[in-house]
């Protein structure tokens, strides 16, 4: 059941998860079909996010943009700075940035990273960690992992584990999604593009999500006319996931535009995305027991040891 719509308010408006923005020419989208995606919002009973570009909008825009409960997606780089003092979400696309940043302790953030960058300064989280409410990080390039990134990848997040600890037995409660979501999980929470939200993009036609959009404008699941039309709408939902659904690396992303990249089917996600979320799983369980030593903490969740990275390997008996 659809629960959220994301409006693209401009081609060139921010990226929140693992693609690109495939357009540099800025395309706002028309203000009639902004006002008949909020209608459309409106009559689903959809909360809706917006995602915005970088420069400031009309004060059209924004005037029918708050006519609506909503949330607010923005770049770091956004040039208006009341809409980053309201912005629900602020998304960093370079380290640097993030450095430079003066961090609201009551904000959620996103980090989108590629493996290298994350591998040569994964230190400095340790104290963006310290300072927010929320903290995500985004592998751009994940399915680009070998067997000595996985390894890599185990160390790191043992090390920021040991740091989370240490922040609960300070008496604080960082959220860091790949090391605390699974923690307070007791089913998937996934991306659900397709299934609990779609993508409105400025062309006036609905997506999957972004990322379907930016690949291709003809990959569309309908209109604001005609309204959505999702081909097969079945493989979006996680019952309907071979592997998926059998699967309790309950924080994974997967993200459905990324498994027919590298599997060429929505519903399976590929080796590299399955091991590395399997091993923040992993490092959840470790940090949810260390957590544990310290005193009585709001963790109901018992997270099973399990033999396998990929659960792939498993599908026999399953």
């Amino acid at each position: 059941m659809l629960e959220y719509l994301i409006i693209q308010l401009d081609d060139t408006s921010t990226s929140y998860c693992h693609y690109k923005i495939g357009k540099k020419e800025r395309r706002l989208i028309p203000l009639e079909m902004l006002k008949a995606g909020i209608k459309f919002g409106m009559l689903e009973n959809l909360m809706i996010q917006f995602v915005y570009p970088d420069y400031k909008l009309p004060d059209d825009y924004a005037e029918a943009i708050e006519t609506i409960d909503h949330s607010k997606i923005v770049s770091s780089l956004c040039e208006n700075e009341v809409l980053k003092a309201e912005a629900d979400v602020i998304i960093f696309h370079e380290w640097t940035e993030l450095s430079l940043a003066q961090l609201d302790e009551k904000k959620s953030y996103v980090l989108r990273t590629a493996k290298a960058d994350l591998f040569d300064r994964y230190l400095f989280l340790k104290d963006v960690i310290s300072k927010v409410m929320r903290l995500n990080i985004v592998i751009t390039d994940v399915e680009t992992f070998t067997e000595q990134d996985f390894e890599k990848y185990k160390q790191i997040l043992h090390t920021l584990s040991e740091h989370i600890e240490k922040e609960y037995a300070a008496g604080k409660a960082p959220q860091f999604n790949i090391l605390t979501d699974r923690m307070m999980l007791d089913k998937m929470n996934n991306c659900n593009a397709g299934a609990s939200n779609i993508t409105l993009a400025p062309n006036g036609k609905f997506y999957v999500c972004p990322a379907f959009y930016y690949e291709n404008e003809e990959d569309s699941i309908g209109d604001l006319e005609h309204g959505l039309d999702i081909k097969n709408p079945q493989l979006y939902k996680l019952e309907f996931a071979p592997i998926c659904r059998h699967c309790d690396a309950y924080q994974c992303k997967r993200c459905i535009w990324l498994n027919r990249k590298t599997t060429l089917e929505v519903n399976t996600p590929s080796h590299e995305q399955c091991v590395v979320a399997h091993l923040e799983r992993n490092a959840s369980r470790e940090l949810s027991d260390n957590i544990r030593k310290h005193g009585t903490f709001m963790l109901e969740i018992d997270i099973k040891g399990i033999d396998y990275l990929d659960p792939f390997d498993k599908r026999e008996e399953w």
